[in-house]
């Protein structure tokens, strides 16, 4: 709008108010952000839990961590659910001399991956003919990716074994490639030799996991909310977390 002035000499003024902006777009709720993040953790640990299952009632490997399980189920009678919350537990009090701090990631996947993979299992009808037992790997593998993607970019920390590898590499220096390779070269060992199913599905799991993993990590990705630059406190690179 514009006005004019007289000036003490009799001038004329022109001037003019500054034109009002356009309204500015309300932040996203942080409410609805978060509980975006919480879905996300949640439904991811759950496929996590429900893929390895589907790996397991293949019969044609697993992958590292749950031929550990496995081996130690065929040991102590305990379902490979139960095993996987014993050995997750386990792996986080590993966290204190590492000096790795969890977060609600981190405990909820101690738990809910355990629970879904009894859960799930419990519900799969047996898989004898091979023509079935290759569906189910495929699906395991490929769900797992999904999975991933979903719990990782929720960004509520590292699961207890990715905290491990991350721990280890603060630690002692070395690569996170290497922390890796030899952290899951010696629960396989393990497990196998504890009659754990290794085969072509365990393989077939470490070539396709990370580009599965990194592709899903983009799709499901989070982003923050509107105006703000906050990120969940104890999120993990997903690079970090993914590098062989």
């Amino acid at each position: 709008m514009r006005q004019a002035t007289t000036t003490s000499g009799g001038h004329l003024l022109s001037t003019s108010k500054p034109p009002t902006p356009p309204a500015a777009r309300e932040p996203r709720p942080v409410k609805a952000h978060l509980a975006r993040r919480l879905v996300q953790l949640y439904v991811g640990l759950a496929l996590y839990g429900a893929s390895s299952a589907l790996l397991v009632e293949s019969g044609l490997g697993l992958e590292p961590w749950n031929v550990l399980h496995q081996g130690l189920a065929e040991l102590t009678g305990m379902s490979i659910g139960v095993v996987s919350i014993f050995v997750g537990a386990a792996v986080l009090l590993l966290w204190i001399p590492l000096r790795q701090r969890p977060g609600l990631g981190t405990v909820s996947n101690v738990f809910v991956v355990g629970l879904a993979m009894d859960g799930t299992l419990a519900l799969l009808p047996d898989a004898h003919a091979l023509g079935a037992r290759v569906p189910l790997l495929v699906a395991g593998i490929v769900l797992n990716g999904v999975a991933t993607g979903l719990y990782i970019s929720a960004r509520f920390g590292p699961g207890p074994r990715d905290g491990l590898m991350t721990g280890l590499h603060q630690r002692t220096g070395r690569s996170i490639r290497l922390m890796r390779t030899l952290i899951e070269v010696a629960v396989v060992a393990t497990g196998f030799a504890l009659g754990g199913t290794v085969g072509v599905g365990t393989i077939l799991y470490a070539l396709a996991i990370g580009p599965l993993a990194q592709f899903f990590l983009r799709f499901f990705a989070v982003p923050a909310p509107s105006g703000s630059a906050v990120v969940a406190a104890g999120g993990q690179p997903e690079q970090a977390i993914l590098q062989r």
